[in-house]
């Protein structure tokens, strides 16, 4: 089956078709790492790696590159106000970042340059867009990009000019010749700390956000490749100047396929640090394990809103148990494949192959863990535990996910188990019920079968 994917850009679903055969480049806006993570940077965070992940189960060679943004306002306003330089705070917070996407189980990108290398191929593309006239360098010493000058623009998010006019709410800034204009190079400021100033033939300052990327995905992967990635709220501004600045510079297209993720919300409003209504990662990660984040993220079609609440993390976490309660108990072979020709492999492959619908390809992750319930086949819980590979899920060994993560004194509770079982040899089973009921309350939930009785965590 071909895998089809919804392109923004031309809003319908189109098949894969990678411009060198066999190879997809995708770049994916990262993060602007002046604070830790949140759950609506997770939601992004873990909807490409599950992208770049079935392209490769599929068999393509995938170069995925993921920026990370260094030089912006908001990281020289907290740097400033923490008294510590750029490269400091960018440091402390790119750390926190690769120690949060760790425990979501999401690989690291092919490449992830920092902005701050890419200063020349930056000042390369605006002397690129001024020779063009597409570029101007304004009295307040910034150079804009002319949005007017550049046929295409607005292409991708649909609107004209004029729509985009009428619904500006930004005065003219000084310099600018149209509020659409955005800046490509930023003057230096007096008041700024010296880290975030770099020469330029328009004089010392540091490049506007837009332009960061458009380098260093031409840098990377060329003028032209496969697959641009973020979510929805960058759709607009940030990708349509990407696509105007890079096309208008490169003089090539830029981009095939534009993908983009829905928002992560709280009670229905999109999280986000502006509006206070985001939890961190870290947060999230001191209530509920990794593996059962990142099931959540994903139980939602990456393109539709996904609506945060303890409540559905709690739902979440029950589903992946069934999963990993269907594999417990079994020998599962090492290193099995799907085998795409039998049935369930083949109908996850047609979800997932259908822009990436992780729904339905949970949906046959549950249809096949009922049937391994019922046959207790090793053979068909190697292809269950092998499709979840492809997501990043259940990797782990059943056991030891099912006693959960954390560190749980296990000489301990099976010493109360060897008493409860000790109190019902000697018919004392008020004794035994209040053992059982006291490691209940510890978030112990024991399982007697006829071999034993075993426990998982609540």
């Amino acid at each position: 089956m071909t895998l089809r994917i919804h392109n923004s850009l031309s809003r319908a679903l189109e098949p894969l078709a990678p411009i060198e055969p066999g190879h997809v480049r995708m770049y994916v806006c990262g993060m602007t790492i002046y604070d830790l993570c949140h759950m609506g940077h997770a939601r992004f965070l873990v909807a490409f790696d599950m992208v770049q992940r079935w392209l490769k189960a599929s068999g393509l060679r995938v170069t995925y590159v993921r920026n990370i943004t260094d030089i912006d306002d908001k990281i020289i306003r907290r740097a400033v106000e923490r008294g510590i330089t750029i490269g400091a705070l960018t440091a402390e917070m790119t750390a926190a970042m690769h120690a949060d996407l760790a425990a979501l189980g999401i690989e690291p990108p092919t490449h992830e340059p920092r902005a701050t290398e890419h200063i020349a191929g930056m000042l390369d593309m605006i002397g690129k867009l001024e020779q063009k006239g597409i570029a101007y360098h304004a009295s307040s010493g910034d150079v804009n990009y002319a949005v007017r000058r550049f046929p295409g623009y607005g292409k991708l998010s649909g609107k004209s000019l004029d729509q985009l006019r009428a619904g500006e709410r930004v005065a003219v800034l000084e310099g600018k010749e149209d509020p659409l204009d955005f800046v490509l190079w930023k003057a230096a400021k007096p008041s700024e700390p010296e880290d975030a100033k770099w020469e330029s033939p328009w004089g010392r300052g540091r490049p506007g956000w837009h332009i960061e990327c458009s380098a260093m995905s031409r840098a990377l992967l060329g003028p032209h490749f496969d697959i641009h990635g973020g979510g929805i709220d960058l759709q607009f501004p940030h990708h349509e100047n990407e696509l105007a600045q890079s096309e208008a510079a490169n003089g090539t297209p830029f981009v095939d396929i534009w993908v983009h993720n829905g928002h992560l919300t709280v009670d229905d409003t999109k999280m986000s640090k502006s509006l206070g209504n985001f939890f961190t990662i870290r947060d999230v990660l001191r209530r509920h394990d990794g593996e059962t984040l990142r099931f959540f993220l994903m139980r939602t079609h990456y393109r539709s809103p996904l609506n945060y609440s303890d409540a559905n993390l709690e739902d979440a976490r029950s589903a992946l148990r069934r999963l990993y309660t269907a594999l417990d108990g079994l020998d599962l072979p090492e290193g099995v494949e799907p085998d795409w020709s039998a049935p369930g492999p083949a109908a996850f492959r047609a979800a997932m192959d259908e822009d990436f619908n992780t729904p339905e390809a949970y949906a046959v992750l549950f249809d096949m863990a009922s049937q391994v319930n019922r046959t207790r086949s090793p053979e068909l819980a190697a292809q269950l535990r092998a499709l979840g590979s492809t997501l990043g899920l259940l990797q782990q060994s059943p056991r030891a996910y099912l006693q959960g993560a954390k560190a749980l004194d296990s000489a301990a509770i099976a010493e109360r188990i060897e008493a409860r079982a000790a109190a019902k040899r000697a018919r004392d089973f008020a004794l035994a019920d209040r053992i059982r009921r006291e490691l209940a309350d510890d978030g112990v939930v024991l399982q007697d079968t006829p071999s034993g009785t075993t426990w998982v965590k609540a």
